[in-house]
């Protein structure tokens, strides 16, 4: 295909600015539409002030015939948006809300977790882009549960920075209240704790473990750094194995010698982990960015498995290191 024409439903937020960015830099893609309701008529540099070097403006029109679409809505509106829009039979839908992530809830969408469904995502119409949460999480443990070895409860802390929360202002995300300041939220019961077991059940069939996940508000704009911890009799040395034999061909995952941390990774599409053993508790550290692995950057790399273009185009991005 020469050239894939999308469109962006919900460009406003966090997601749907970062889909943006990186779309305008993607050398195959041309933006035809970037859709909304309250800022319709507004250029994009006008609400994401750093694509200045954008002519695009925000329409409430809808071309339905695009090649793919993406669909950056709060978490409930996907459903709804869809019941009222119809695309063409040809046009490929990525969405990234938790609408259709659940196999409940999922129909004709597939799982869109790379590492996990590349094949069936490469044959896909509709994909269910992962929660950010779980794409960090499930990349940390999916080499164990290939291996049959999640065998107990699995214990988890993870925090994430800021533009998880949304771009709509709350307490707990006002600039006052988020410095300096830390807190958990929604302990053991976060909603990505669903998709993560539904992926790890599909390649151990006989996992019924306890996923503990305690979740962190950080003080800090973006990027995610979980601790898996679970216990083990297998040597530091096999697991590693393990893990670089499911990894092999993953060009969005990386195994680090050395403990890690979120510089390394935020403003990429990457995911690095980090393995340690503490007699017999494995630690899997592992880290992404929630803009991008978590959200807009996968969503690009599901698009290109569909048209079948290298993984990577157009997901080349520089950390910020400093």
């Amino acid at each position: 295909m020469e050239q894939i024409n999308v469109g962006i439903i919900g460009a406003t937020g966090y997601t749907g600015g970062e889909l943006i960015r990186v779309l305008l830099q993607h050398p195959k893609v041309k933006i035809d539409f970037c859709y909304s309701r309250s800022k319709f008529g507004k250029k994009i540099s006008d609400i994401h002030q750093d694509i200045f070097y954008s002519d695009l403006t925000f329409t409430n029109e809808i071309y339905p015939n695009v090649d793919c679409v993406f669909l950056c809505l709060p978490h409930g509106d996907t459903k709804p948006f869809l019941k009222e829009h119809q695309f063409s039979a040809s046009t490929k839908i990525i969405d990234l809300s938790n609408d259709f992530r659940l196999k409940a809830d999922a129909g004709e969408f597939v799982y869109g977790l790379p590492e996990l469904n590349k094949e069936k995502i490469k044959t896909a119409n509709k994909i269910a882009n992962p929660g950010c949460f779980a794409t960090t999480i499930q990349l940390a443990l999916l080499p164990l549960a290939k291996n049959q070895l999640l065998n107990g409860d699995i214990h988890i802390s993870a925090i994430t920075g800021s533009t998880g929360a949304g771009n709509k202002l709350s307490e707990t995300s006002h600039f006052s209240w988020r410095n300096n300041n830390m807190s958990t939220y929604k302990t053991l019961t976060h909603q990505h704790v669903g998709e993560i077991n539904e992926s790890l059940m599909q390649l151990q069939a006989n996992y019924n473990q306890s996923l503990l996940l305690v979740p962190y508000r950080g003080d800090y704009p973006r990027g995610i750094i979980a601790t898996s911890i679970i216990s083990t009799d297998e040597s530091i040395e096999n697991i590693r194995t393990l893990y670089e034999s499911f990894y092999k061909d993953a060009v969005f995952v990386r195994l680090s010698d050395t403990n890690i941390n979120l510089k390394q990774i935020v403003n990429t599409n990457y995911c690095l982990i980090y393995l340690e053993k503490q007699g017999s508790k494995l630690i899997v550290v592992s880290a992404s960015d929630n803009l991008l692995k978590g959200a807009s950057g996968q969503a690009v790399q599901n698009m290109n498995l569909i048209f079948g273009l290298d993984e990577k185009m157009g997901l080349n991005l520089k950390p910020t290191g400093f």
